[in-house]
């Protein structure tokens, strides 16, 4: 986690996106799937955002639609101020050097029939900048980097591990030296001690050359040792967001709350009598979301409220953190509320 000042201006700004789908057709009649509904953030310069969430809740959809892999329904996605729903499709195919992506699998990401070489300067033949007799040393610099030899660039993805696979991965992403990398459950399917080392390998890029990430992970360790800001999303909303020792330590959100409790915990002996939160039933279909708040269904705090408005997002008196709540609202009777913040 960078330690650095965010620069005044957010590198990106996602606000009020919208994703929705059309499902259905033929002998059913059409629905609309709402998989984003209003979601708005910031990623500063240097700064890790994370966003958690059980599955379904519409974390990667997020990050398909930064990247351009899907299409917004309504609201902006803007880089350094620039609307990306505004640009030509040249543009925001150059675009592609500044933002990059990297997926949970590995073994999905590469194709088995390319060499490492070939794989990492593909990314040399969307964006031209270096000339092809600098390929092979820049691809032996970039091997290095994340931790492999210069003549694993001979080789092909079947002949590495999957934290191996996912270090090339890397090293892809790198080749046009980004400013942000959108990392999609990127150690899920690795072994734990696999996974200390590819988030020290970001850790480490990133400090070296100040790069901003959005992480997307369901595995809150992860996400509390790496994060600087935490959205915590449910049914396509975004519940609390804020600054992630905050949010980690003191939830205020119930979903929040209850997405912490559900965490395994290392040492379970020490917290026998801590009685854990758990939400009733399941999550309800994103083809028919409750009304007013979306967690209503679920929450054994609801009342009546709850289900006939939903309720804004509302910063606490600092501004470090903000949470979509009637009954935990930072909202104080009488006093207007301050903006809400992203």
């Amino acid at each position: 986690m960078s330690a650095d000042v965010i620069e005044a201006t957010p590198l990106l700004e996602v606000s009020d996106l919208r994703v929705s789908y059309r499902v259905g057709g033929g002998s059913r009649r059409p629905q609309m799937l709402h998989a984003v509904a209003g979601v708005s953030f910031t990623v500063g310069a240097g700064e890790t955002v994370s966003i958690v969430g059980e599955s379904g809740c519409g974390k990667s959809t997020i990050a398909r639609a930064i990247v351009g892999l899907v299409a917004p329904t309504e609201g902006r996605i803007a880089y350094h101020g620039q609307d990306l729903a505004g640009l030509s499709k040249r543009k925001r195919r150059a675009l592609g050097r500044d933002i990059q992506m990297v997926f949970q699998d590995p073994n999905a990401s590469l194709n088995p029939r390319m060499t490492v070489h070939q794989a990492i300067s593909e990314a040399w033949r969307a964006h031209p900048e270096r000339a092809p007799e600098d390929w092979t040393r820049e691809v032996e610099r970039l091997l290095d980097r994340v931790g492999l030899r210069a003549g694993d660039r001979h080789r092909r993805p079947h002949e590495f591990s999957g934290g191996q696979r996912q270090r090339i991965v890397i090293a892809r992403a790198l080749a046009v030296q980004p400013r942000l990398l959108v990392l999609d459950e990127p150690v899920s399917a690795l072994d734990v001690s696999i996974q200390a080392q590819i988030l020290k390998l970001l850790a480490e890029l990133q400090e070296e050359s100040q790069m901003s990430y959005l992480l997307i992970s369901h595995d809150l360790d992860v996400v509390a040792h790496v994060s600087d800001r935490v959205l915590s999303m449910y049914l396509g909303r975004v519940m609390e967001t804020g600054e992630s020792d905050l949010v980690m330590s003191d939830p205020q959100h119930p979903y929040t709350e209850a997405l912490l409790s559900a965490a395994p915990d290392p040492e379970p002996w020490l917290h026998a009598d801590h009685e854990r939160v758990r939400l009733a039933g399941e999550m309800p279909s994103p083809l028919d979301p409750p009304s007013g708040c979306r967690l209503r269904t679920r929450c054994w705090l609801a009342q009546p409220i709850c289900a006939d408005e939903e309720p804004r997002m509302l910063p606490d008196a600092t501004g470090r953190r903000a949470i979509a709540c009637h009954v935990r609202s930072f909202e104080q009777p009488g006093v207007p509320p301050s903006q809400p913040v992203h």
